[in-house]
């Protein structure tokens, strides 16, 4: 099938954009002297996960246990759920460690603590924790220098269950330059690395040292005390990132393809049949200095139209508009348009599988070997 034939709207994945993005960060990584652990919230694909490593299973990071039991059933082994644990999930914990696969889960409470220590005694089996360390969102964790720190690494070490810390920069997200985004890299390794220090000299053992967010983890220049490396975004990008100036447009692997259902020349409208349940609400752009809206347009061949973006969405519509009241271009009903997003998480949450071309050949060619490296690795 080309861009023209499924119905919209449909999700596309640019492979060679994302084996690109893929290949980038891991050179990062070795130069950094760190293991990368993806998340794989972002693309919650097997499939697009298999790229990373030649389709053989990797050591990764979940944001749900339905991710964490979807990966496992794919056969990866070394997961980590880094989400605070609800002491309620502790069975679903307990059975994919009887499963063989080594799962670690994050809390950053006493009560968290006590109930895994509890949960790992009852069962007769070690839960690998993580403590979070709140670096600078507040979102959750401890601080680092925060009094009950060492008592939870007890508590936890007591039932053998204490793995390290970890933690995630979220303000990186806003950050405004390039000197910003250092020096929030720095003070997620320095808030990570102060933490194990002290649980290690209470006589705690501290194995992983885990940091990082798609923007830290292409500013950090100096990990040293850090185990691992996470990133997730990094597999597709979006306008988020571009904004931040940690990618180019061009580097966006992430695209929806929508249609042309409609005009409204009177409000400046060109109406297409994808909405947020299309693109997701997310309007990550909103705080930056240009305001992509809900998406910005391309041609269905990839190239960007000049001042046209999804200012607006309801369920099931987007609204296209020009910006600085530039004329709008000539687009009639039935014309696929291609719609980057804010952020790709949230719109790759919205599709069921994705649609794979090869930017580097014209839309609608015969499969080129990057589609078949694709097609070798995942076998579709």
């Amino acid at each position: 099938m080309t861009l023209a034939d499924p119905d919209t709207p449909f999700a596309v994945v640019d492979v060679y954009k994302s084996l690109r993005n893929i290949e980038r960060l891991a050179r990062r990584a070795d130069r950094l002297k760190v293991s990368l652990r993806p998340h794989v919230k972002t693309a919650k694909s097997l499939d697009v996960a298999a790229l990373m490593h030649g389709g053989a299973p990797f050591p990764v990071t979940t944001s749900t246990l339905a991710e964490a039991e979807a990966f496992a059933d794919g056969g990866y082994t070394d997961i980590t759920y880094a989400v605070g644990i609800d002491p309620h999930k502790l069975p679903r914990v307990i059975a994919l460690l009887r499963r063989g696969v080594t799962l670690r889960v994050l809390l950053d409470s006493r009560e968290q603590a006590q109930s895994v220590a509890d949960a790992a005694r009852a069962a007769g089996l070690v839960i690998p924790a993580q403590i979070e360390i709140d670096c600078d969102g507040h979102r959750g964790g401890l601080k680092p220098d925060a009094p009950e720190l060492t008592g939870i690494g007890r508590t936890l070490h007591e039932a053998g269950c204490l793995d390290g810390v970890l933690t995630h920069a979220g303000e990186s997200y806003f950050a405004q330059t390039p000197q910003d985004m250092r020096k929030a890299a720095r003070n997620e390794r320095d808030s990570a690395v102060t933490a194990a220090e002290r649980l290690r000299a209470a006589g705690l053992p501290v194995r992983t040292v885990s940091v990082g967010s798609t923007p830290t983890a292409h500013a950090a220049d100096d990990l040293t005390g850090v185990t691992e490396l996470r990133a997730g975004n990094y597999l597709f990008f979006d306008l988020v990132m571009a904004g931040l100036g940690v990618c180019r447009l061009e580097d966006l692997a992430l695209s929806v393809v929508v249609t042309v259902i409609g005009h409204r020349p009177e409000y400046g409208w060109i109406l297409t049949d994808g909405g947020w349940m299309a693109m997701s609400r997310d309007r990550g752009t909103a705080a930056q200095t240009l305001d992509q809206g809900y998406g910005l347009v391309l041609d269905l061949a990839g190239n960007p139209i000049p001042n046209l973006v999804m200012s607006a969405a309801s369920q099931e519509h987007g609204t296209l508009t020009a910006r600085d009241g530039a004329p709008l271009p000539d687009l009639p009903v039935g014309t696929r348009l291609r719609i980057l997003p804010n952020h790709a998480c949230a719109t790759a949450a919205q599709h069921r599988g994705y649609h794979v071309i090869d930017s580097t050949q014209p839309t609608g060619s015969e499969p080129t070997a990057v589609q078949a490296t694709w097609q070798r690795i995942t076998g579709w």
